[in-house]
């Protein structure tokens, strides 16, 4: 201990030479870096360690219990949400427009899990009154535990707005927020009414950052943002847990993604971390947006990294640079024919 003693007698020297307001910039300083020393503590706990409610909340039984719902559950992280549902008990309605590829999918869902299986076709690009009430009478008669909203659409290539077509940016908005809002309050009473239920809304790094030349899809991402945020206050009360998944880069048709890496998961990664995760904000902890999850770990790394820095013009200026050259490159293919 004696050899402590010239150290501490230093500092304490230091201090007490000081100007007061040096002193308080030091305590200050000390203050945040341990502020920000938890924080990341709190982070990485939830990234690593600790897992998520568990989907039997949910009604999750084995040999079928409650259903899931999922729409865009044709391919890629819809498919995927369907089969890791599936596996964990539940019954599942596949909701998508081709009826084909969620014949096949259901079959298989059937023969591996033993679990019961629906098929609703239904163009959300397209659809009118009489298809939304045709979806809302089948799901009236299912004891919904789980609504996975995945059905969503981006721009055929990074354009400025008024470079976009105008059924295109219709499109978009008519799938990423009108199918959000018209499945789930068709799901949401019956889940109010058992006490019980999770809503899944899957968003985009597009939607917490302002992504110039993907304008339109952009805001339809920050709206389930702002949406999630909204409903879950709404319903929590109820037994109701409505969350946002802010999603970077999945290997799916969407992205035009083909190659998974470590910040790229596969659909199959990337689910079992979002269903492994319920409940925790992961990489959005500490970043101002409620009912807001980013599980998967690189991209919570990301998402927390961002938040730490924050300076949102830089990641827009950025982001915007990003879409220049994206847009090039795929202009350049188009003259080619690829």
């Amino acid at each position: 201990m004696d050899s402590l003693h010239p150290a501490i007698e230093s500092v304490q020297s230091f201090v007490h030479t000081q100007p007061w307001y040096l002193s308080l910039l030091l305590a200050l300083g000390s203050v945040g870096a341990l502020r920000f020393g938890a924080q990341t503590l709190v982070v990485l706990a939830q990234i690593f360690l600790l897992p998520g409610t568990s989907l039997k909340k949910f009604g999750a039984k084995k040999g079928g219990g409650a259903w899931a719902v999922v729409t865009g559950a044709s391919d890629g992280i819809g498919k995927e949400f369907a089969l890791q549902l599936a596996r964990a008990g539940f019954n599942v309605l596949l909701v998508a427009r081709n009826s084909t590829l969620l014949s096949t999918l259901g079959a298989e869902i059937e023969s591996t899990y033993g679990v019961k299986t629906g098929v609703h076709i239904i163009d959300f690009a397209k659809s009118d009154e009489a298809a939304y009430a045709s979806l809302s009478g089948a799901l009236d008669e299912l004891d919904v535990g789980v609504l996975v909203n995945n059905v969503g659409k981006s721009h055929a290539m990074p354009a400025y707005l008024v470079d976009t077509p105008l059924d295109e940016m219709s499109d978009i908005v008519a799938i990423n927020v009108g199918a959000t809002l018209r499945v789930t309050r068709a799901v949401l009473p019956g889940m109010v009414r058992r006490k019980r239920g999770l809503v899944l809304n899957i968003g985009s790094f597009a939607g917490a950052v302002p992504s110039p030349m993907l304008a339109t899809y952009s805001g339809t991402k920050a709206f389930l943002a702002t949406f999630s945020a909204a409903l879950d206050e709404e319903v929590r009360g109820h037994g109701v847990v409505v969350e946002h998944v802010n999603t970077y880069f999945v290997v799916s048709k969407l992205s035009k993604i083909r190659r998974a890496s470590m910040l790229i998961p596969t659909p199959k990664a990337y689910v079992r971390a979002v269903l492994g995760k319920i409940g925790l904000p992961c990489g959005a902890a500490f970043s101002g947006r409620p009912a807001t999850s980013t599980p998967f770990w690189s991209h919570a790394i990301i998402d927390y990294a961002m938040t730490a820095v924050s300076m949102p013009a830089l990641f827009v200026s950025y982001t915007h640079g990003l879409h220049k050259s994206i847009r090039a490159r795929a202009l350049k293919k188009k003259a080619k024919g690829e």
